[in-house]
């Protein structure tokens, strides 16, 4: 619907069934909303002379960090008078109603996300900024905290814009040896592959919601975090061998480049990986000596 206006797509991702992601940017356009899906939008810059359609007139009240929840087949008109960047959170009804069944184990017997525009909510943006937009989307290795990060903002619309009135359930305890064993090794072999939270709560038989408490519990970090220090980990490892490319090892470690793995290296590590093998061998050098 956007795409047949002025908005502009600048990312997209795909994450599990049901969700996807949009960052877009639009000026000076008109548009009326009315879709089969939820969605959530967060502005990220801009969007201070932003207008919403009420039946009593134009609202003004956009601007960053702002954010807007536009439930499935409520009708909304915006008018963009000037600059706005923006990123979207779709999810269909049958995905949002899984999870609430997942979480408290019980299904609603009504379902519905309560409308908000120009709303402001810490944790929501939080999410946006921290996780969602600080990863490069088409990135194989960024799906698992894109996957969690949504899971997150899903759950937080669930218990405070919807009618569901359950508290969030309670998590004790941790993941038992043996499921934690099967789950890390699972981890270790597909390293290479873009994991999300969905296929790894599926090899505990968990909901994704259980499974992200149940692991911090048992590992002390997020499975986003741990899966980030195991590509790390293995990168190193692969370092050390002289014979092998950067292009090779970033494949190896869940990059689709090598220019995506030198970067994010670079953020977690303080230098890149080139640097870092030449600062290893130079060690070695003065060992042997």
């Amino acid at each position: 619907m956007l795409q047949r206006h002025k908005a502009q797509l600048r990312h997209h991702a795909r994450l599990n069934d049901g969700i996807q992601l949009a960052h877009w940017f639009n000026s000076g356009d008109r548009v009326t909303n009315l879709s089969n899906h939820h969605t959530l939008s967060l502005y990220i810059a801009d969007g201070y002379d932003t207008w919403h359609k009420t039946p009593y007139g134009w609202r003004n009240g956009g601007g960053p960090d702002r954010f807007c929840l536009m439930p499935s087949g409520i009708e909304s008109t915006w008018d963009l008078r000037s600059d706005l960047s923006f990123a979207h959170l779709y999810c269909t009804e049958a995905h949002l109603r899984q999870m609430a069944e997942e979480i408290w184990d019980r299904s609603p017997a009504q379902l519905e996300l309560h409308e908000k525009v120009f709303a402001s909510d810490d944790r929501i943006t939080q999410l946006y900024r921290h996780f969602l937009l600080s990863c490069d989307w088409q990135q194989p290795a960024s799906q698992l905290m894109l996957s969690s990060a949504s899971t997150l903002l899903l759950t937080h619309l669930l218990q405070h814009y919807s009618d569901v009135q359950w508290r969030a359930p309670q998590v004790r305890g941790g993941l038992s040896p043996a499921v934690l064993r099967h789950l890390t090794d699972f981890i270790e072999a597909h390293l290479d592959q873009p994991l999300t939270l969905a296929q790894l709560s599926q090899q505990a038989a968990l909901s994704e919601f259980h499974f992200a408490r149940m692991f911090r519990h048992s590992v002390g970090e997020a499975p986003h975090q741990y899966v980030m220090r195991r590509r790390m980990l293995r990168a190193k490892e692969m370092l050390a061998d002289a014979s092998l490319s950067l292009t090779t090892i970033a494949l190896s470690c869940g990059f689709y480049s090598s220019s995506h793995f030198s970067n994010r290296f670079r953020q977690i590590n303080g230098m890149s990986p080139s640097a870092w093998r030449s600062s290893q061998r130079a060690t070695s050098s003065r060992q042997r000596e």
